[in-house]
C-alpha cells in the first residue's frame, strides 16, 4: 500500500467523523485527493461520490434526532434539498470550480459566526423562538442545496447555522443537517454519476474509511455534552477558515 493510499484512507476517516458532527469533510478528502494525483475537478467530483455511503451511514444511526425546522416539515427540507443538489451538480458540470472554490474562504467563517451567535449569544427568553421563518429557512436549504451540489465544502456549517437560526437545538441540528445533506448528495451523485467516469478504487477505499469514521462521528453526536458540542464546531469552523485563508 503507498503512502497515497494510506492518506486517503486516514484523511476519509476522519472526513466521515467530521461530516456527522459538524460538516467540512470535503476539505480533509479533497486535498488527500488531489495528493493522491487527481486534478481538482475530479477531485472535487470524486469526494462527493465516496463520501455519500458514509453519510447514508451516519443518517441511519442518527435518524431519531432529524427534526423539521422553521415550521418546514423534514420532507419539505429533503425536497428543497434534492433540488438543489441536481441544480449544483448540473451546474458544476457546465461550468468551472474556481468560483465557488474562491467563495469557500468567506462562506465558512460567516456561517460560523452565525451558528456561534445562535448557540453562545441567545437569551434564554428567545432562545425557543424561531429566528427564520419558513420562506426563509426554505430558501437558504435550497441555495445550500445548490452549493452542496457543486462544491460540498462547507456546507455542514451553513446548514447548522441556518437550522439553528431557526430554532432548532444543536444536537437535532447535527442529525438533520446529515440527513439533508445525505439528499443534496443523492441528487448530485445521480448527476455524476450518469456524466462522469471515476477510477472506482479510489472511491471504494474512501467511501469504506468515511462510513467507519462517520460512525465513530454520530456516537460522539449522541453522547458528547451539548456546550462541548458548541465549543468544537466553533474551533472547527475557526480552524478551517485559518486554513482556506492561508491556501487563498
Amino acid at each position: 500500500m503507498s503512502l497515497a493510499h494510506i492518506v486517503l484512507i486516514v484523511a476519509a476517516f476522519v472526513a466521515g467523523a467530521q461530516n456527522a458532527l459538524a460538516g467540512g469533510g470535503t476539505f480533509i478528502t479533497f486535498p488527500a485527493l488531489l495528493y493522491a494525483g487527481l486534478d481538482p475537478r475530479a477531485a472535487n467530483i470524486t469526494s462527493a461520490v465516496a463520501l455519500f455511503p458514509g453519510q447514508i451511514a451516519t443518517v441511519i444511526a442518527g435518524r431519531r434526532l432529524v427534526t423539521g425546522a422553521a415550521g418546514l416539515s423534514v420532507s419539505a427540507l429533503v425536497s428543497l434539498s434534492l433540488v438543489g443538489g441536481a441544480l449544483g451538480a448540473l451546474l458544476l458540470i457546465a461550468t468551472p470550480v474556481s468560483l465557488f472554490t474562491r467563495l469557500v474562504p468567506y462562506l465558512v467563517p460567516f456561517a460560523t459566526a452565525i451558528f456561534a451567535w445562535g448557540s453562545f449569544w441567545r437569551t434564554s427568553s428567545d432562545a425557543a423562538l424561531p429566528r427564520l421563518g419558513p420562506r426563509a429557512a426554505g430558501c437558504a436549504q435550497l441555495l445550500i442545496g445548490v452549493y452542496g451540489g457543486y462544491f460540498a465544502g462547507g456546507i455542514g456549517f451553513l446548514m447548522l447555522a441556518a437550522l439553528t437560526a431557526a430554532g432548532v437545538h444543536v444536537r437535532n441540528a447535527g442529525a438533520t443537517k446529515n440527513l439533508l445533506a445525505a439528499m443534496m448528495g443523492a441528487s448530485s451523485v445521480l448527476v455524476f454519476l450518469f456524466q462522469m467516469k471515476f477510477d472506482w478504487s479510489v472511491v471504494v477505499l474512501v467511501a469504506v474509511a468515511a462510513t467507519v469514521g462517520g460512525q465513530l462521528g454520530v456516537f460522539l453526536l449522541r453522547r458528547i455534552d451539548e456546550t462541548l458540542l458548541n465549543i468544537g464546531i466553533t474551533l472547527i469552523g475557526v480552524g478551517l477558515t485559518i486554513v482556506l485563508f492561508i491556501r487563498s
